[in-house]
């Protein structure tokens, strides 16, 4: 069965246009209702947690009516972090779980995340039978089976607890100054609280939400803000979650920024010489840096790669036994301590390494030397193929024969917004701009 509304992080789309209108909402959890709930007996149960979009209060009213309408049990979250959703519906033994979110996007788009009852996101087949049930319909439960709706007490102390039992026992964040930026969005009261309840003094930024400013000038993908918050305030350490909080990037007390490769590639080191890295092995995606690729090859850690989208990684994961795994982009799972990507707990593991080795920040983030790369988005208009014009495909195959032993070439579509990603790695930098603006180009006269 064929996937027509799922990306390749589930649904997403700007708010009130198909299909993140009440309506296609109010469908899609109906249709999952009937899904989770095919033996029709009572007592199932789903878990609904957003983020600070103003969108976020319509598509959570239209999704609680699609779940009680099968005779689903809601348990409302409010804002909370997405990572925490996936804790909470195994903890809680939910049937289901739902974060209302569109990550690092701005404010006008929004999306809606599946998680099983087993905590993680659901297979491509779960969301393909989901989707057959969303165009054909459902049978609505009996007046008498409707389910009940109702909000939880501290679901956010929930979670602040879990996470700290992932900081290593008997240290403490005393003596830091750790700016942590929410974006504005989901994580903007429980990541403050978990670094103060450690011993972190705090500086925190990104925590004034009104529905429209999550992301905006704030966050991972602008980190900027926090570097001069980390520079101005003489912090230790920035670290800076997207809207709902399962990606980071770090700060170091230069102002210098980390991505998700060199946490991973931190943390894979010394989960190595712990005898903690289960499999001997990172799985990361075809995005991340060559140099991460040849850095943890020197230290005897294998890399396995997928494609892009943290649920192809975390896949990996359980099929092959490992623990630790994610994406350049900050996505960081640690099959340890969480079910999916988690920003904050990332976090917690760099700050580890820095109050265990007393080294700074700056002697922290940065593993590898990276091999020069460059990430392009090409916008292209709905209903486009670019990639399937003669003229593109003869371009691509050109730059692919010029990058024979130099680098590689990566070209996709996103899977939550509507831009070619044109990603070239080259150690000669005069080939590699010319390859993506030759791509890009070609592209763009395509669409």
């Amino acid at each position: 069965m064929k996937r027509t509304i799922f990306g390749t992080d589930g649904v997403r789309g700007s708010a009130n246009t198909y299909p993140m209108t009440a309506e296609a909402a109010l469908r899609l959890a109906a249709a999952a209702g009937q899904y989770f709930r095919r033996d029709k007996a009572q007592g199932h149960k789903v878990v609904i947690g957003k983020d600070t979009r103003r969108s976020g209060y319509m598509i959570e009213t239209a999704l609680t009516a699609g779940f009680l309408s099968t005779g689903m049990d809601v348990v409302l979250l409010g804002p909370i972090p997405a990572p925490a959703v996936g804790m909470l519906t195994h903890s809680m033994r939910a049937d289901v779980g739902v974060m209302i979110s569109a990550s690092h996007n701005p404010h006008h788009d929004n999306g809606i995340k599946f998680f099983g009852p087993d905590g993680y996101k659901l297979s491509d087949a779960a969301e393909a039978e989901i989707e057959a049930l969303f165009h054909s319909g459902v049978d609505l439960c009996l007046p008498d089976n409707i389910g009940r709706a109702n909000r939880i007490e501290s679901p956010i102390g929930r979670y602040v607890e879990a996470a700290k039992t992932t900081f290593p026992t008997g240290k403490r964040l005393d003596g830091l100054k750790v700016v942590i930026d929410c974006a504005n969005g989901a994580a903007y009261r429980a990541a403050p609280e978990v670094l103060w309840e450690l011993g972190a003094e705090v500086i925190p930024i990104g925590v004034q939400p009104n529905g429209y400013n999550i992301n905006k000038g704030v966050g991972s993908t602008a980190p900027q803000t926090a570097v001069a918050a980390v520079l101005e305030g003489g912090a230790d350490i920035g670290i800076c979650l997207d809207g709902d909080a399962d990606r980071i990037a770090i700060i170091d007390e230069k102002g210098n920024i980390a991505d998700g490769d060199q946490i991973m590639g931190l943390i894979a080191g010394r989960w190595a010489k712990s005898g903690n890295l289960r499999g001997g092995a990172l799985v990361a995606t075809v995005m991340s840096n060559l140099g991460l690729e040849r850095w943890l090859g020197a230290q005897g850690i294998d890399l396995h790669r997928t494609d892009v989208g943290d649920r192809y990684v975390v896949d990996a994961m359980r099929r092959g036994g490992f623990n630790l795994g994610g994406e350049q982009s900050g996505h960081i799972v640690m099959r340890d301590y969480a079910t999916t990507g988690d920003g904050l707990l990332a976090g917690l593991q760099f700050l580890a390494a820095m109050v265990e080795t007393g080294k700074p920040a700056s002697d922290l983030a940065q593993v590898f030397s990276p091999c020069p790369q460059v990430l392009k988005n090409v916008r292209f208009t709905a209903g486009n193929t670019p990639l399937e014009v003669a003229s593109v495909q003869a371009v691509i195959k050109e730059a692919e024969a010029s990058l024979v032993g130099k680098g590689r070439l990566l070209i996709r579509k996103s899977g939550t917004e509507p831009f070619i990603r044109v990603m070239v790695e080259a150690e000669d930098e005069a080939l590699l701009m010319q390859i993506v603006d030759d791509v890009s180009q070609a592209v763009q006269d395509a669409t």
